[in-house]
């Protein structure tokens, strides 16, 4: 991939985020999304391991680990972030087709229990991203205004794990992110961003990869699962894991059982309860 290095930091520096970058072609993301169709099938029957498949894609599926180590995306994040690079997370968002699911005004760092803002999310779209199936949406130079309140809603309309939202949110600047299969964004964990409800006939499914420099760690001290991509971790501040050890492996279900405890201790901190979505005890719908 041939990339403006120069064009890529000073966009995402004034405006918080940059898009399109190109990951994979179409054919690709077919194939992926394809594999998590086929694993989700599988684990019809099974609800806590299918919400594991969907908060963790790449500690399960290689097709997924393949994606979150993939060149493209490291050449694009390695600018913002150094060449030492951790996925702390991997989650999808999935609308489905004719779902009235949102995503509210948020700020990602607001709840990850992170000392310091050296992170990048690249949301790497699967299928058509548009504003008819519910892309997401950004307000430019949002995340020069740090952290500010959220309120928790626990809507179960919302995606979010608190369904938690910045309440007054002047968006008349803001900007829609349409992205093709095999398509990426980055955006600051400070930025402003929500999307609306997928009105389409198909499925929106995107993998939300969370880039970390290694330098990161956890306020509270926490050891979460990362994978190392790039460089080296001379810190250890996370546990650090490989690639799975198989498709579906036991093994890799039962390091995401307990990594995911520790996000729900993480992400519900403050909250009156813990069964929202994302890393709920419940693992619910994504």
């Amino acid at each position: 991939m041939t990339l403006a290095v120069e064009s890529l930091s000073e966009t995402y520096t004034r405006d918080g985020f940059f898009f399109p970058i190109e990951v994979v072609d179409s054919f690709e993301a077919s194939s992926i999304q394809n594999d998590l169709e086929k694993a989700e099938a599988e684990l019809a029957h099974n609800p806590e391991k299918l919400g594991l498949v969907r908060a963790y894609p790449d500690r399960l599926l290689p097709s997924f680990d393949r994606l979150v180590r993939h060149s493209n995306l490291i050449a694009a994040v390695s600018p913002l972030l150094g060449p030492d690079l951790m996925v702390w997370s991997g989650g999808l968002f999935i609308k489905e087709a004719n779902s009235s699911k949102v995503v509210t005004w948020h700020q990602d760092l607001n709840y990850w229990g992170l000392d310091e803002v050296n992170e990048v999310t690249a949301w790497v779209a699967l299928s058509p991203s548009t504003v008819a199936s519910g892309c997401m949406r950004f307000v430019p130079g949002s995340h020069q205004r740090s952290l500010v309140p959220h309120t928790d809603t626990f809507d179960e309309n919302n995606l979010l794990s608190r369904g938690q939202e910045i309440v007054d949110v002047d968006d008349s600047d803001g900007v829609n992110v349409i992205l093709e299969p095999g398509q990426s964004s980055l955006h600051h964990g400070h930025l402003f961003h929500a999307s609306g409800p997928n009105t389409t006939g198909h499925r929106r499914v995107g993998a939300a990869i969370r880039f970390i420099s290694t330098s990161m760690r956890q306020e509270t001290d926490d050891r979460p699962l990362v994978t190392l991509v790039s460089g080296e971790d001379t810190y250890g501040h996370f546990t650090v894991t490989g690639s799975p050890r198989g498709r579906l492996a036991e093994e890799d279900f039962e390091l995401c059982r307990r990594d995911a405890a520790i996000k729900r201790r993480i992400l519900y901190v403050g909250a009156e309860k813990n069964t929202g979505g994302r890393y709920a005890a419940t693992h619910g719908a994504y």
